[in-house]
């Protein structure tokens, strides 16, 4: 299962990490990944609270035959506990070593000297479109949950069904639950009343937010999440809103792993990855990614810093907020709500001389400016910027920083990005269109540049999603549609002023001559593919 391979990736990373942090604390590093679910437990040599307070465990004893004993230590247990139980050990004439452990394995370890046990809610299912039965047994299920508990259960199984957003909305007589998955909103239950005390109550202790606000808030908060012995770090956006019966907040759930911050990850197209790689290959000029929030910008965004991460690059980012820790980069907070602003800082990290700076968002004619003049002189600057269409983008830049010569070379490459959901391959049914269905398909792929295989459009075929119970919507995950704009020598003159008409509709034309692929054209050919169906194209595009 692909879940699995995520947990297999996240514990990999976490022994990969511990590995490179023993040699740096001088220990010797030791994977338990192949006895922590089968060593014998030595209970009675350190008490369950010590293990717990100083995160050691005992791994095996001396047995009389002059053999150290050893003890498995982690990134967090005191330096000053080390030496105390070592000169403990040393006093009464016995050799000790310690090994250092993930904090994963250690939990593992953990979880048989000391199993925690806890009353097992059911899991969360997310309602079909008219069950309401589903969305009774959910509010049961929550309702019945520990006022102390409620919160993390919500949060660990929005976690567990992959959701991106959680929104948690004040009714009259109730509060409604839903979450966004694969970029859908689902109803998930209706709360009593005085569960929106509780909830808000912990949301605003964790996110650092107010209960009696009267204004908007913006909060963020971490938490660990343990599933099949696998720990993740999980970072939520907060923000709320007051409303006519209380506070209303929406949670954006960022599943932090580095690992899959990966452009092998993202199912790119061969032509579009080309294209990305070439900048990376020679890291100058700007790219910018824009779409609507939610379709993805900043993976794609973070994918091309990993790619571009190597020990002889200085790269910094500017990000409000940061969304994803990544070991290597300097990631500064810009707190625009606070005055801070994108061009101040990226003014003060050029002094740094860094090799590549993302930004986490254009939004005035100052930070454009200083990003373009930044990527004329031997920087790449990567942004994202609010447009529909790259067309639109490169319309709305000119509109920001005005016709200029000196600037036409500074801008790569434009993408355009959605995330559509894709069909689940063991369930999705192949089916014959209609005539008008032909007809649109026929008319929107008619202008197809020469150099994409053009599908047989008098005979194709779609498919439409078919649920079964381990695929409740007949979607499974979702894939990238992009456009990409290539910024060659005929887009460049309307930058310099060589082509007075700069509307959006030009420029797309004019790229459309050099190959551009356009959204619609894409999503439309990924559903003759059989990956998407028309219906989630014209929903996302």
């Amino acid at each position: 299962m692909e879940e699995d391979k995520i947990q297999q990736s996240r514990r990999e990373a976490d022994e990969q990490a511990t590995s490179q942090r023993a040699a740096i604390l001088s220990l010797q590093y030791l994977d338990t990944r192949q006895f922590e679910d089968t060593i014998a437990l030595l209970n009675g040599i350190i008490s369950v609270d010590i293990m717990h307070q100083s995160r050691v465990i005992p791994l095996t004893s001396s047995n009389g035959d002059g053999k150290p004993w050893q003890f498995g230590v982690t990134t967090q247990t005191p330096q000053s506990f080390i030496r105390e139980l070592s000169k403990q050990y040393n006093d009464t004439g016995k050799n000790i070593k310690f090994f250092l452990i993930s904090n994963a394995g250690y939990r593992r370890l953990m979880d048989r000297y000391d199993p925690v046990v806890k009353v097992v809610h059911d899991d969360i299912k997310i309602a079909r479109e008219g069950d309401s039965n589903t969305i009774t047994e959910v509010s049961k299920t929550l309702n019945s949950v520990g006022s102390d508990e409620v919160f993390d259960y919500l949060i660990d199984q929005a976690d567990r069904l992959g959701a991106s957003d959680i929104h948690i909305e004040n009714q009259r007589t109730h509060m409604r639950i839903r979450m966004r998955i694969d970029g859908v909103l689902h109803p998930v239950a209706d709360l009593e009343n005085d569960r929106y005390r509780v909830i808000l109550s912990a949301l605003a202790s964790r996110a650092n937010i107010s209960t009696a606000a009267k204004e908007s808030q913006s909060g963020h908060m971490q938490k660990e999440i343990t599933r099949d012995g696998v720990t993740h770090l999980l970072n939520l956006r907060v923000e709320t809103v007051p409303t006519m019966y209380g506070q209303d907040a929406v949670l954006r759930l960022f599943n932090f792993d580095e690992s899959m911050l990966n452009l092998d990850r993202l199912g790119i197209g061969p032509t579009e990855r080309a294209e990305i790689d070439e900048v990376i290959n020679h890291p100058r000029g700007m790219v910018l990614m824009v779409g609507p929030t939610g379709s993805g910008k900043s993976t794609t965004l973070y994918s091309i810093i990993n790619a571009l991460n190597t020990t002889g690059r200085k790269i910094i980012t500017l990000e409000d907020p940061i969304e994803y820790g990544i070991t290597g980069i300097s990631q500064i907070p810009i707190d625009t709500s606070n005055g801070q602003s994108f061009a101040d800082g990226l003014r003060a990290v050029l002094r740094l001389d860094p090799d590549v700076v993302m930004v986490g968002e254009i939004r005035d004619a100052d930070t454009a400016k200083t990003a373009i003049q930044a990527s004329i002189t031997g920087h790449l600057v990567l942004s994202s910027f609010h447009a529909i269409s790259t067309s639109t983008a490169f319309s709305r830049m000119i509109d920001l920083i005005g016709v200029n010569p000196i600037f036409s070379s500074a801008i790569r490459l434009v993408i355009a990005q959605r995330l559509v959901r894709r069909l689940d391959d063991e369930t999705k049914e192949e089916y014959e269109p209609d005539e008008a269905t032909k007809r649109w398909v026929q008319n929107a792929l008619k202008d197809l540049p020469a150099h994409i295989q053009k599908p047989d459009l008098d005979n194709f075929k779609l498919w439409r999603p078919v649920v079964s119970s381990t695929s409740p919507f007949g979607f499974n995950g979702r894939i990238v549609i992009m456009e990409q704009m290539v910024v060659n020598d005929e887009i460049q003159r309307f930058l310099r002023g060589d082509e007075l008409d700069v509307h959006s509709e030009t420029i797309e034309n004019t790229a459309r001559k050099s190959g551009m692929v356009t959204l619609l054209e894409s999503g439309i050919l990924a559903a003759l593919r059989g990956e998407t169906t028309l219906d989630e194209i014209n929903r996302a595009i």
